[in-house]
């Protein structure tokens, strides 16, 4: 994509929140010129051991949100995390808002869908969002647009969503230091996820990225934006200097070193119904299944 449909040189205004559990960057994107705002990326909180879900991290954002007088139009994720679980449907029943995902969740559904045995009554055509966005959609914040770019690769539903001089790019890219998110998940591809970056570095070089997560390496501390020009010039996977299938090579040597995430089961599970838990049995009990020896070992 060339020809970018929005005005991208509007600075929105963009509070960052931090779960450490999760190692997750949450953003409130703000129109500077109303109090229309987003949320990408919201966060749910949970005690796996015990099997608990509360809503610290997102009562913090309806905090703020409130405390500050805004308005939410959308909660927008960037993809089907496997590594928190969102909390959309929690915040929009303070707020409103729409939830907004990239359109091949429908693919994230079908895959992950048999893998956890869901039944028929689990509908797999992405109805559980309020918006699927292709490649290139636009929406508005107050009178702020933004668009959204379809990057896969590491998951085939991954979107970059562009508002003003920012992008919100997920796991596409990680700090340049880090360099880039696993591709190993089903549906994931290294040679997709090597071309979406390239997309992404076509954007101006001074765009500010904002990351979802960063595992700080070397002992760091934790940093959540960069810009397009620093990820060309210094990205230690995809930088200057990285073919294609010098990628893909690293990648897949990489990605068979790696473990399952801590949080994928009960994630992928709640994620793929934009954040709804499975429904509640006849007792009104709500359970979780942990396929055997499926996501790894």
């Amino acid at each position: 994509m060339t020809n970018y449909p929005v005005n991208m040189d509007i600075d929105p205004q963009i509070k960052m929140l931090f779960d450490e559990d999760s190692n997750t960057f949450t953003y409130v994107v703000k129109d500077p010129t109303s109090k229309s705002c987003a949320i990408i990326d919201s966060v749910m909180d949970i005690n796996y051991a015990a099997g608990g879900i509360s809503h610290e991290q997102a009562d913090e954002i309806i905090k703020y949100i409130k405390d500050n007088g805004l308005e939410l139009e959308w909660l927008l994720e960037t993809h089907v995390h496997a590594d928190h679980l969102s909390a959309a449907p929690y915040i929009q029943s303070k707020l409103g808002g729409k939830i907004g995902i990239g359109k091949n969740i429908t693919i994230i559904q079908d895959v992950f869908g048999k893998i956890f045995n869901e039944g028929t009554e689990f509908q797999r055509d992405g109805s559980q969002f309020d918006a699927l966005l292709d490649d290139g959609d636009t929406f508005t914040i107050g009178n702020m647009s933004g668009f959204s770019m379809h990057t896969p690769g590491h998951t085939p539903a991954c979107m970059v969503h562009v508002i003003g001089n920012a992008g919100f790019v997920g796991d596409t890219l990680f700090m340049p230091d880090a360099g880039t998110a696993r591709a190993d998940f089903p549906g994931g591809d290294a040679g997709d996820l090597y071309d979406s970056v390239q997309k992404v570095l076509e954007l101006p070089d001074d765009m500010q990225l904002y990351m979802c997560h960063d595992y700080a390496p070397g002992g760091r501390e934790v940093l959540y934006k960069t810009t397009v020009g620093e990820q060309k010039r210094g990205n230690i996977h995809t930088g200057e200097g990285h073919s294609r299938e010098e990628f893909i090579q690293m990648r897949q040597a990489r990605d068979a070193t790696l473990g399952v995430p801590r949080l994928i089961v009960p994630s992928l599970q709640i994620n793929m119904r934009a954040g709804n838990m499975p429904p509640a049995d006849d007792d009104g009990k709500t359970f979780l299944k942990v396929p055997v020896n499926v996501l790894g070992k």
